[in-house]
């Protein structure tokens, strides 16, 4: 619809070019991609609002600017096989599959899953899979993946995801540092990982291969507090 378009626009232009993010690709796809089609209904108002939005299970959908941060934090060029390991509402991976070769995305609440395989379907995003999977041991069947993108806080680095990534490959990560949330971003080279670039975060847990869920309000800024498991979307 026109109105979301020019909300979208508007998003873009104050919440991530206003914030200083320059790739050009990033912006353009996430100028692109229907925001408001991941939330439930009652929602697509506060759609491109500068804050995280409950989407059920205790889940939420990253705010814009995070979302462009993670993917510009990527340098995606377009021929990339994608890991990301917490589909959430599905938003993440749709943004990836326009700046990617292939997204595969996974996620352990299976009816976020179903909901997000629907809506990326419904989008006609063929380039991206959606797996009921826990995603901490990762998808060494699909392995090896050129980047590899986390959306839940880990106590620690996962090896099986370092053990998955190509040489060369970014992995980006919150991890848990007591006090605070860090965002890795940590670089493949051989037999060994190093920290590239990290920023302050704020994301509901990934605890032991389980993500527990977190209210709302905890996560990334003023959300609604708005009961959503069996909403609808569209």
């Amino acid at each position: 619809m026109k109105d979301f378009a020019v909300a979208r626009r508007r998003m873009v232009a104050e919440q991530l070019a206003g914030a200083g993010l320059t790739d050009q690709r990033v912006l353009s796809a996430m100028e692109e991609v229907p925001r408001h089609r991941f939330v439930p209904r009652q929602l697509h108002h506060r759609a491109h609002q500068p804050s995280a939005l409950p989407i059920g299970f205790g889940q939420t959908i990253s705010k814009p600017f995070t979302v462009g941060l993670m993917t510009t934090l990527l340098e995606l060029k377009g021929h990339e096989h994608v890991l990301e390991v917490g589909t959430g509402s599905g938003y993440q991976g749709a943004v990836l599959s326009r700046l990617a070769g292939t997204v595969l995305s996974v996620e352990r609440v299976q009816p976020l899953a179903m909901r997000a395989k629907n809506t990326l379907a419904e989008l006609g995003y063929d380039n991206i899979t959606v797996l009921a999977h826990d995603g901490i041991c990762g998808v060494a069947d699909h392995a090896p993946f050129d980047s590899i993108i986390v959306t839940a806080c880990a106590p620690q680095l996962p090896p099986h995801l370092v053990s998955q990534l190509k040489d060369g490959g970014y992995l980006l990560i919150p991890v848990d540092k007591g006090r605070e949330q860090i965002l890795y971003r940590y670089r493949r080279q051989k037999e060994e990982v190093v920290i590239e670039q990290s920023v302050s975060c704020r994301f509901v847990p990934l605890l032991g291969g389980v993500e527990t869920g977190a209210t709302p309000d905890q996560l990334e800024g003023p959300v609604a507090s708005v009961p959503t498991d069996g909403e609808q979307f569209a």
